[in-house]
């Protein structure tokens, strides 16, 4: 692998560049002090390594590895995980920006993982895909001080898409010509820096990916019963001194207390309405209002996407006795993902935006979730990285190559042209 410097405007970046692609890793876009807002990084004048992954949140397992397998047990863990990575065509100039979120119920991942290396994406969509690591759980998303700043994970992605605004030309990226796009989290994120403040003009573009956007509601007494809990764990010792393995325990605390607040607390941590970026609840219409004439978007979700989710009910083994389980996953699927994906696109359109819906149907023979949570990705990333994915099954070669780079071309499709390079509203994978 060939190493050249990059002189981009944050600094000079040790980066790999094979002829064909460039890929820069693990660059630190903010740092930040427990439970604080994060602040942009300085710019350096020394030459920072960017061949190497940086480092992801502190997290505990997923509880989606027995869907995905493994996705970040390769990456060094540290609160210091504001670093984000860069995958463009070696002679890119101009080219729309794809910016990627990642999924994990705002507990785990990172766009650091291999897993959602974008090589395949950024060379034949002739695009410049960026992947941000953000906060996340009792770091990024609930602060056991309720006096203190919230949000945080939320703000960390904002100030990543700042860090593009200044920095992404130096990589054949063009400011002017941004995708904001991400899966499940990832996904309800994309949708929160839609709302957030001071985000106007980072992005033109959204794709959302299997957002559980009907979780997005009534959350304000789960909210207070998880920071009971997490301050009930943390005690008298101030949260910024406590260790990590107490707030990871605080986090477990937090989670149990939101079990009994129904399909919410399946999402226990997600950004939180009213506090800052965000405006409150009531206040979402008029914002959509204010941005969808500036931002197209593409949502949608895939056709089994709550197989998962059943799964690992406590109640399934009683469907399973009852023949319920699929019904069920249908009935989770529509009321979680489809409905409020096509309800936002109709919301969107009629606040005079550009909106397109999607739906992926397609799994593997045997896929034991068939067109699950999680299907799409690797026929989005590299379909190698993907072959552990217990979703896939275990047929060799799962992945329909063909599909996977019709996909690709959508999503390319869409950051360079919008809902008119796609030729469809609704498409179906």
């Amino acid at each position: 692998m060939t190493h050249r410097v990059v002189d981009a405007s944050c600094g000079p970046l040790l980066v790999e560049d094979d002829g064909m692609l460039v890929n820069a890793r693990g660059i630190v876009y903010a740092t930040a002090e427990r439970f604080a807002a994060p602040v942009l990084a300085p710019q350096h004048s020394d030459v920072h390594d960017a061949t190497l992954r940086g480092a992801a949140c502190p997290q505990l397992p997923s509880r989606l590895d027995f869907v995905t397998g493994p996705v970040i047990d390769e990456l060094a863990r540290s609160e210091a995980c504001q670093v984000l990575s860069v995958t463009a065509p070696s002679n890119a100039h101009k080219l729309p920006v794809m910016v990627w979120f990642h999924g994990g119920a705002y507990m785990s991942g990172s766009g650091e993982a291999p897993k959602y290396d974008p090589d395949l994406l950024a060379a034949e969509g002739r695009v410049v895909v960026v992947r941000v690591t953000y906060r996340l759980g009792i770091f990024g998303y609930l602060n056991p001080s309720a006096e203190g700043d919230d949000n945080l994970g939320l703000r960390d992605q904002i100030v990543a898409l700042r860090w593009v605004q200044q920095h992404i030309a130096a990589f054949g990226g063009d400011p002017s010509r941004v995708t904001i796009f991400g899966q499940s989290a990832g996904g309800d994120s994309v949708l929160a820096v839609i709302l957030s403040d001071g985000t106007a003009g980072l992005f033109q573009r959204a794709i959302l990916q299997s957002a559980p956007l009907g979780l997005r509601s009534g959350r304000e007494a789960m909210t207070a019963a998880m920071r009971e809990a997490a301050a009930g764990v943390v005690g008298d010792v101030a949260p910024a001194d406590s260790g990590v393995e107490t707030l990871l325990t605080a986090q477990t605390a937090a989670v149990t207390a939101a079990r009994p607040f129904g399909l919410a607390g399946g999402l226990p941590f997600a950004p939180i309405a009213g506090l800052e970026p965000l405006p409150a609840t009531g206040d979402t219409s008029r914002r959509f209002a204010e941005k969808a004439s500036h931002v197209e978007i593409l949502v949608g979700y895939t056709r089994n996407d709550a197989g998962p989710f059943i799964a690992m009910n406590p109640r399934t083994r009683q469907l399973q006795r009852l023949g319920l389980t699929r019904p069920a996953s249908a009935v989770m699927t529509r009321r979680i993902f489809g409905e409020p994906a096509h309800e936002l696109a109709r919301t969107w359109t009629s606040k005079g935006g550009n909106a397109a819906t999607y739906r992926v149907d397609w799994s593997p023979p045997g896929a034991p979730l068939r067109a699950c949570h999680c299907i799409e990705l690797p026929l989005l990333f590299s379909a190698d990285r993907w072959a552990d994915a217990p979703m896939l099954g275990s047929a060799p070669h799962a992945v329909d190559v063909g599909l996977a780079r019709r996909l690709r071309g959508y999503w390319s499709s869409f950051a360079h042209d919008g809902v008119a390079g796609l030729g469809v509203s609704s498409l179906r994978v």
